[in-house]
């Protein structure tokens, strides 16, 4: 498994699904320098984790996009097996509307690229990139194929990076927005350790 985080994200272009339902050609190139990406992987369509991931990062978006963050979701399926599980009811098993594109890797290229992809299988793993406005990733996260992400966390990645980017200081162990952070400095940081372990 390639370690990604501190390299330039693999580029790609392909065929997805918009939030409207119509099919577009998707490039990670269209957000560098405007907007920060998560980028996911799932397994397959019209199977049964991966509805709960896709709906519940839809259910969240906004608050990503408030820290201009685009989500962008991926599986090895065609743009056509996507919107036929949008159409499909979430009570059944579908998808529904989706406020986010989900791309097309149906040559396996993408989850190659990001190492995510078990060749046996022809499937991805459960992969989640955080790419900054660089194209840098930042943040990486892979699952096994049973195991559900946590939009939580994902959130929270974006929210520590942004401040470390703001304001210079890194954020420590569960560490949530409005708590303490640390000066990366062999004295300053003396200030946090000496309040947080007191």
């Amino acid at each position: 498994m390639s370690v990604l985080v501190g390299k330039e994200a693999p580029a790609f272009k392909a065929q997805s699904v918009m939030p409207d339902g119509s099919f577009k050609e998707v490039s990670l190139a269209e957000y560098k320098d405007k907007n920060y990406v998560m980028l996911f992987f799932y397994p397959l369509d019209f199977t049964f984790v991966c509805p709960t991931e896709i709906i519940a990062f839809s259910e969240r978006v906004a608050e990503f996009r408030e820290r201009g963050v685009e989500i962008l979701g991926c599986s090895v399926d065609s743009h056509f097996s996507h919107l036929a599980w949008r159409k499909q009811s979430r009570k059944e098993g579908g998808i529904g509307d989706i406020k986010y594109p989900i791309i097309s890797d149906l040559d396996k290229s993408i989850a190659r690229e990001y190492d995510v992809l078990l060749e046996k299988a022809g499937i991805a793993l459960r992969g989640l990139f955080l790419i900054d406005k660089k194209g840098i990733v930042q943040h990486q996260v892979v699952n096994n194929l049973p195991l559900g992400r946590s939009v939580d966390e994902a959130l929270r990645m974006v929210t520590a990076l942004q401040y470390f980017e703001k304001n210079g200081e890194v954020c420590p162990a569960d560490w949530k927005e409005g708590n303490a952070t640390i000066k990366p400095d062999p004295v300053k940081s003396k200030e946090f350790f000496g309040k947080q372990y007191a």
